[in-house]
């Protein structure tokens, strides 16, 4: 019997975290394996969000339907970002993970630069899309290819061989794809053998209580909030959605970056059966302002910081951290850290000292493995709830086991 990719992606976690607790440092050498891997997926990633985000648009077709699709995935990702800043907060006040944790040296942290909520909007029209596209702005390619698709859509049959062009883009791209997932197994390897001969146990440990914190908030809200949004929202079960969904997150958990994983969503969303007019709209937007596990992080963040300076947190500070934290992890990039930049203004919101982020900063790439897993079972679980909202979900391919999908690569 062949291995499925999944499989083997999780024979390539194992392995690599053992080889890089045997190995120590040594295993840096095998960093650049992952990077190529990483270099590879993010090759694709812009061309692939904007033909498939202009393709989704032109293929809605009626404004209307875009507004109502548009509207439809705002209110989920916002309302799943609040629940998730909730529970990280609950599980923070539970555990308390900066009680008994020596401060220890303080490094400098630098501020970034405030920009108001005005000034957040206006950044995100480009002034030059080309200049986008080279950057990977992908907020700013988004609201180019919303425009632009929309655009192409007015223009009727005179667009067509425009909107041709980019549907047969689409296409190239999701065969590029499934050449670049071949190399997930390796790349995963590589990457975890790297973090964990970085980082090893004996650094883990005097910081489990924070990782075990935002491991444990993650998986309440993957498996109450995401599954509970798939039954009742998507009446569907949440065990096809969970096997399905499990490449593209296996890949965010070694690679810490949604956007690295985002062929693999593109992929589970079509075992789901959600139509491509919906993927191709939700989930592009969902790489900047669906960041549930980011948000999350904050919160529990902010708690670990206010323990560990002897600060109790008064209701009105802790619901000023949820409101920041909402509104804070719109926008923020879909890179590896970037939870870590975004807790600065959730600090400075309670007016917590920043210099509590130079304690969690030499473990942020372990808790940037949870975040990222969460944001990408919350993209997945978005594209199927707006489609079972949108009447656009084939229930019939949602409900085929996996090893039974036609058309399955076996590998």
């Amino acid at each position: 019997m062949k291995l499925k990719l999944y499989h083997k992606i999780i024979i390539g976690l194992v392995a690599g975290f053992f080889a890089g607790i045997i190995l120590g440092e040594k295993a840096a050498y095998l960093k650049p394996i992952g990077d190529i891997f990483i270099r590879c997926l993010r090759l694709i990633v812009v061309p692939l969000i904007l033909s498939t985000l202009i393709t989704g648009v032109v293929s809605a077709g009626d404004p209307k339907k875009i507004g109502s699709l548009g509207i439809k995935t705002v209110i989920y990702f916002i309302t799943t970002t609040f629940f998730a800043v909730v529970i990280g907060l609950v599980v923070a006040n539970i555990i308390q993970p900066g009680i008994g944790l020596s401060l220890g040296e303080v490094a400098d942290i630098t501020r970034p630069t405030p920009v108001s909520p005005m000034q957040m909007i206006v950044n995100m029209v480009p002034l030059n899309p080309i200049e986008a596209l080279a950057k990977g702005n992908v907020l700013q390619i988004i609201v180019f290819a919303l425009l632009f698709g929309g655009a192409l859509a007015l223009a009727g049959d005179k667009g067509k061989p425009v909107a041709d062009f980019f549907r047969a883009m689409a296409e190239v791209m999701f065969k590029f794809s499934d050449i670049v997932i071949k190399m997930a197994p390796y790349g995963v390897f590589a990457l975890i053998a790297w973090t964990s001969g970085k980082f090893g146990l004996a650094i883990l440990l005097p910081m489990g209580k924070l990782i075990a914190a935002t491991f444990i908030a993650c998986v309440i809200h993957i498996v109450f909030t995401y599954s509970g949004a798939v039954k009742l929202l998507g009446r569907t079960s949440p065990i096809h959605y969970f096997k399905k969904v499990m490449e593209p997150a296996l890949v965010g958990l070694s690679t810490c970056s949604a956007a690295a994983a985002f062929p693999f969503t593109m992929r589970a969303q079509k075992q789901l059966g959600v139509a491509d007019r919906v993927s191709g709209f939700t989930l592009p937007m969902a790489l900047t302002i669906n960041m549930d596990g980011t948000a999350l992080y904050q919160s529990v963040g902010a708690i670990f910081v206010a323990n560990i300076y002897g600060v109790d947190l008064s209701f009105s500070q802790q619901a000023t951290i949820v409101m920041t934290a909402v509104l804070a992890s719109i926008g923020t990039a879909s890179i590896p850290g970037g939870g870590l930049i975004m807790l600065t203004l959730v600090l400075e919101s309670v007016g917590l000292p920043l210099e509590g982020i130079a304690i969690v900063a030499g473990i942020d790439r372990i808790l940037d493995m949870f975040r990222t897993t969460t944001n990408i079972f919350g993209d997945n679980s978005a594209g199927l709830v707006v489609a079972a909202l949108e009447n656009d979900l084939d229930r019939k391919i949602t409900a085929m086991p996996l090893k039974d999908m036609l058309g399955e690569n076996p590998a």
